[in-house]
């Protein structure tokens, strides 16, 4: 490889990157993966603080995959409660729980215990996840110091636009809820009723 073709290389995998770091100015200008396209197997910290794949997550049961903003947000938290009160029924109809928010490992633990979830919570602190999914935005000016703290300072000023979706253990997206407004939440009976509907389609 000459020297102009090794540049030209550089250049455009720089291009590609930067391209790939931006993110929409606001929530409504998100561009989401689609229903049949499939989740990219990326790294999240458990619980534990343990790097896990995502794939690895997901391979055993069809999984209900819940993006929320983080522990601090009265909506999120009522929305993860929500969850648990019906997670035996998502259990019985074949499927599991997967939280994702951009909070720490100390906020994953924190949240889970104020909101007595027993589903398993992950930390996506420097949006990696979410950015590749296409649900993240830049977050508003007044949540950049909240978002650099509860991150442990991974998040470089980014929020994810709630979001649930149904995959199947390959990843594959079978159902997915998006709304740029975060006070609108998926309800519980609604998505028991999309589970049992793609129980029986499957």
């Amino acid at each position: 490889m000459n020297k102009v073709t090794l540049i030209t290389v550089f250049f455009n995998l720089f291009f590609f990157l930067n391209l790939q770091a931006q993110i929409p100015e606001v929530a409504e200008d998100i561009s989401p993966l689609l229903i049949g396209e499939s989740i990219p197997n990326l790294n999240l910290e458990n619980t534990e603080g343990e790097s896990v794949s995502f794939y690895s997550q997901i391979k055993e049961k069809n999984t209900v995959l819940v993006f929320y903003r983080g522990g601090w947000c009265p909506y999120c938290n009522q929305h993860l409660a929500e969850l648990g009160e019906i997670e035996k029924e998502i259990l019985d109809l074949g499927y599991k729980i997967l939280a994702i928010s951009p909070d720490a490992v100390t906020g994953l633990e924190a949240t889970g215990a104020k909101n007595e979830i027993k589903y398993q919570l992950l930390s996506d602190a420097d949006g990696e996840f979410s950015k590749a999914i296409g649900i993240a935005f830049k977050a508003p000016e007044r949540y950049e110091k909240r978002l650099f703290r509860v991150s442990d300072g991974k998040n470089n000023g980014f929020l994810p636009v709630p979001s649930v979706f149904v995959l199947n253990t390959s990843g594959e997206i079978l159902f997915e809820y998006v709304n740029p407004n975060y006070k609108k939440r998926m309800s519980g009976n609604m998505l028991l009723s999309v589970l049992e509907v793609l129980k029986e389609e499957n």
